[in-house]
């Protein structure tokens, strides 16, 4: 099974050292997903995270990877095809997807794997109704290119997505949680 982190500096006091700690575990990608900051600050914070890890897919900054000549990118589903050209050539394109149209279409348009959400209640989307383990087997059956299961996804009920088709989780609160071994 493949852990992706997504980060959230409000969930850690240090998110440069929580970047050290996920580098050195066994998670596949870090998703540095900062996305309100503005952009020379996110760049200023992608610059760090990439001398600390290789690991590092940057989040919705396409102008930041040019940038930092940085071809790791997780884009929301809009974005990714609102700039297909301008991310043809990255080695890594990611994004975030809510259906199996949306899905499909990404695996048509060259994305190396996807995301999926949200799969159990989480406190990113109170209120909304989680997609639920059905639905993920349904996309996962669907494409044929990664798909990460995402939303409160944890130590618990990670392997309950794995078994409905997942190639891997992402997590944020665990992530940022992680502690050093």
């Amino acid at each position: 099974m493949y852990k992706i982190a997504v980060t959230n500096r409000r969930l850690t006091d240090d998110l440069i050292r929580q970047i050290e700690i996920l580098h050195h575990s066994d998670h596949k990608y870090i998703i540095l997903r900062e996305k309100d900051l503005a952009p020379k600050e996110y760049t200023a914070l992608a610059k760090k995270a990439i001398e600390i890890s290789d690991k590092i897919i940057l989040h919705s900054f396409i102008d930041t990877a040019y940038e930092l000549n940085y071809k790791k990118i997780h884009l929301p589903f809009s974005a990714f095809m609102n700039n297909l050209d301008k991310i043809k050539d990255f080695e890594i394109k990611g994004v975030s997807t809510h259906s199996i149209d949306e899905a499909l279409t990404c695996q048509k348009y060259g994305a190396d794997y996807i995301t999926y959400s949200h799969i159990f209640e989480t406190d990113c989307k109170k209120g909304l109704e989680p997609k639920g383990l059905k639905m993920l087997e349904e996309i996962c059956k669907a494409v044929d290119i990664a798909v990460y299961a995402l939303g409160g996804i944890n130590e618990k009920n990670m392997q309950s997505c794995i078994e409905a088709g997942a190639f891997g989780v992402c997590m944020m609160s665990e992530s940022m949680k992680l502690k050093q071994k």
